[in-house]
């Protein structure tokens, strides 16, 4: 029988919501950034209080029980309420402070960071980012159940409940290996697509999404073959190795060509391409600071910003 005097802690519905998010006791206490047996001790503590089982443990799987289920929802509101307290609190400042946890998708991270991180130090100083990388889906559950703050991702996410600030657009462009009928073009039209041999990333991202997206959009049936990669460098390398060829962002054709035997080939205006943008809850109460950091991405975009 739970006390009703009992008022729980947010650290305990932090942990309650974090293991029902992930089903994992090891990567919600690293996503908290505590330590497991300290996440354990606080999920305990909640339960103890509320005379309720939250959460089923085993040796082999976490699952939430019906008791958790039903009161998962209303955890979530506290701990976005109490979020937004404390930014709300925060904003007699001028700019954000404090931890940030910022999410990318894997084809955004590796040519915006390098820039982003130091413009932090420097603009920011007050911010201690820490940087998730994970695909599309992985990181609007982690916005929803708090685990990030705001998230750089292709728009439109179309997810309820959040705000999405465009930052910069970019086209597709080809890579090719060296010496394909197509190195050094300008002109391709969206029907070159038909039957090449095109390599796409594996099941999740979103570029390849928008890539088949495109294709069908001109009814062109690329060639496709056996070969799975989880990044864009694996593709692009596979292109150098004549395995197929591939289309990219715009932002992440000098990192990604300057190995190997590789040319690009470009489509003629308007090119198809991709709308990158800063997704974060719009019950945050910090759209006027998440406005701050999404120009501070802006400035170093590694292509030209929205007009």
């Amino acid at each position: 029988m739970s006390d009703q005097s009992y008022q729980p802690t947010l650290s305990q519905l932090r942990a309650f919501v974090a293991v029902a998010e992930y089903r994992h006791f090891g990567t919600a206490a690293a996503r908290l950034s505590v330590s497991q047996p300290t996440l354990s001790q606080a999920l305990a503590a909640l339960e103890n209080g509320l005379g309720v089982q939250l959460i089923e443990r085993s040796t082999r799987r976490v699952l939430v029980t019906p008791a958790g289920s039903a009161l998962l929802a209303q955890a979530k509101v506290i701990l976005d309420a109490a979020d937004g307290f404390v930014a709300t609190a925060a904003g007699v400042g001028d700019a954000l402070a404090g931890a940030l946890r910022i999410g990318l998708i894997p084809t955004v991270a590796p040519y915006v960071l390098p820039a982003l991180l130091p413009a932090l130090r420097s603009e920011l100083p007050a911010v201690t980012p820490q940087v998730v990388e994970d695909q599309t889906a992985r990181l609007l559950e982690a916005l929803r159940g708090g685990a990030l703050d705001v998230a750089v991702l292709a728009l439109p996410s179309e997810a309820p409940g959040m705000v999405e600030i465009p930052l910069y657009t970019e086209e597709f462009v080809v890579v090719v290996p060296t010496g394909h009928a197509l190195a050094g073009r300008d002109d391709l039209a969206l029907d070159v697509l038909d039957e090449l041999p095109l390599l796409l990333l594996d099941e999740g991202h979103c570029l390849r999404d928008q890539t088949l997206d495109l294709c069908r959009s001109v009814d062109a049936h690329p060639v496709s073959g056996d070969t799975r990669a989880t990044s864009l460098t694996t593709v692009v390398q596979c292109v150098a190795g004549g395995l197929g060829v591939t289309l990219v962002p715009a932002s992440a054709v000098a990192v990604e060509t300057a190995r190997g035997d590789l040319a690009t080939a470009r489509f003629a205006a308007p090119a198809p391409g991709r709308t990158i943008g800063l997704v974060f809850r719009a019950s945050s109460g910090r759209a006027e600071k998440f406005g701050q950091l999404a120009e501070l991405v802006r400035s170093v975009a590694p292509v030209l910003p929205l007009g």
